[in-house]
């Protein structure tokens, strides 16, 4: 395990730099163009639009208030680390859509509020997953529900906004919440780009001298088995390869496994478009059987072989 250095808490600082500038990102483009146009957002931040609009009470209060709960429920699944840097996200997103708000907005014009405001929505919160944060707590529980119930993140989020848009339909009429599903396409579409390739699901096959260790982490933080297999590499001889799959808001946690284990294992990461079987696990302790199919099933790992 690596010790904590410099390095580390550079990049740890380079995460909050990067999640509070995608949160302030995210705030602009709903305060000054999806609320004056009232077009809604999807999740928590949509429900609280809908508040604002029947009430008139601050959208980032009601941000806050309503993401408490869901954080809440997952701080004792997902991580010390995720919640911090989710909690961190969601009170710069809050602060930010009270100092926007008394602004004058940019647009009043519905097409443009959806289209430039989808896209500088998406930059914003792609960039606050892309460093390990999260602006909305239903993802959060999207995240539970996919562990203990192997329920789809993707789908399960899209249920929630399913609701929500449904709501703006009854409440507001129906070209609002026309507006609202086509901004969240929009928002959807640009979050994946600027993520790099975050998808629904990822598949991870790594490659390392720590196996056991890594695979021990996988288990035990993310809740994730994975497949212990050996491999021979051309110069360095054999290695051990373990592959798992995983949901796009874990890689970040599954990089940051890795590199404080072993930095020099050569991880590839791509999509998946089909699951069929059970592999996920209630994510916590390692269990003795567990941590001896471990000690069995990995190979033992030579020295490189030297040409």
């Amino acid at each position: 395990m690596k010790q904590w250095n410099s390095k580390n808490a550079f990049k740890l600082l380079l995460d909050f730099v990067g999640i509070a500038v995608g949160a302030v990102i995210a705030a602009f483009a709903i305060e000054e163009f999806l609320v004056p146009c009232t077009i809604l957002d999807g999740g928590v931040v949509g429900i609280g639009i809908i508040v604002n609009y029947l009430t008139g009470w601050p959208l980032g209060i009601l941000t806050v208030v309503l993401n408490t709960p869901f954080l809440l429920i997952g701080s004792r699944k997902m991580g010390r680390m995720f919640i911090v840097k989710a909690v961190y996200a969601m009170v710069i997103f809050s602060v930010f859509l009270e100092i926007f708000a008394p602004m004058q907005n940019v647009t009043s014009e519905n097409l443009l509020a959806v289209s430039f405001g989808g896209v500088i929505l998406g930059i914003g919160a792609g960039l606050v997953i892309r460093f390990g944060g999260c602006l909305d707590g239903t993802e959060t529980v999207a995240i539970l529900l996919n562990k203990k119930f192997k329920l789809p993140v993707g789908q399960t989020v899209l249920f929630f906004n399913v609701l929500i848009f449904s709501a703006v339909g009854i409440i507001m009429g129906l070209d609002r919440a026309m507006y609202s599903l086509l901004t969240y396409f929009i928002t959807s579409k640009v979050l994946d780009i600027v993520e790099s390739g975050l998808e629904k699901t990822k598949a991870a096959m790594i490659i390392t001298d720590d196996a056991q260790e890594i695979a021990g982490q996988i288990y035990s933080r993310l809740g994730r088995t994975v497949t212990i297999m050996e491999g021979a590499g051309l110069v360095s001889g054999k290695k051990v390869v373990l592959y798992c799959v995983l949901t796009r808001f874990e890689i970040h946690e599954l990089k940051e496994i890795i590199k404080n284990i072993d930095a020099s294992a050569f991880i590839a990461i791509s999509d998946v478009s089909e699951i069929i079987g059970t592999h996920v696990k209630k994510a916590g302790r390692i269990p003795q059987e567990v941590a001896a199919k471990l000690q069995e099933n990995s190979p033992p790992v030579p020295p490189p072989t030297e040409e």
